[in-house]
């Protein structure tokens, strides 16, 4: 999709989720907004939306800057679609320019919530109490079989592995639905094999 065509689909008007295809194959990525070029998280970011772009994936994520902006960039090389998923609420941000299609919530439970819908699987990078919260909703959803057994969640690089022992020391069962990988190479066959 060229840039006219983007800027048409931003014109047309607020998206909602029942304006997206559900058969459409679409990984949700969490990460922190704060990451810029040349950061180890942008990068990884970056590296995740064009491999999974050029393997007919969607992504979607929270539509804004850091990682967002770097898995959309990322994508958009790769000739992919990006759902961003805005917020209202704030009032003084604007999507990023590599977003194909927007869809603009009233709220941040609204928009989490948005993305959980669209996401088959969940990727998650490095991120502050944001992406946390992310991936804590994510995580206790699949944890109560609230989410699809064939819906994995995966941890991009080692950031978050010492809460995954915070959490095991309690219980040990708790992380048996997250998968963790060290590159970004690996997600693909992740997700084909659930």
């Amino acid at each position: 999709m060229n840039q006219g065509e983007q800027s048409k689909l931003k014109q047309a008007g607020r998206l909602t989720i029942s304006t997206i295809k559900m058969n459409e194959k679409t990984i949700t990525i969490f990460g922190t907004g704060r990451a810029r070029p040349g950061d180890n998280a942008y990068n990884l970011a970056y590296k995740t939306g064009r491999l999974l772009a050029r393997a007919g994936f969607t992504i979607a994520n929270g539509g804004y800057g850091g990682t967002m902006l770097a898995a959309a960039k990322g994508a958009a090389e790769a000739s992919g679609q990006i759902i961003g998923v805005t917020c209202a609420a704030f009032k003084s941000s604007t999507a990023n320019e590599y977003i194909t299609r927007e869809i603009v919530t009233d709220s941040l439970d609204e928009r989490l919530n948005t993305l959980i819908k669209l996401g088959h699987a969940y990727v998650v990078l490095a991120g502050g109490t944001g992406t946390l919260l992310e991936l804590a909703n994510v995580w206790e959803l699949k944890n109560k079989g609230f989410l699809d057994a064939d819906k994995p969640i995966i941890l991009v690089g080692g950031f978050w592995l010492p809460l995954l022992d915070l959490i095991a020391s309690d219980d040990s069962q708790s992380s048996r639905h997250i998968k963790h990988i060290d590159e970004p190479e690996q997600i693909i066959d992740l997700i084909i094999d659930s």
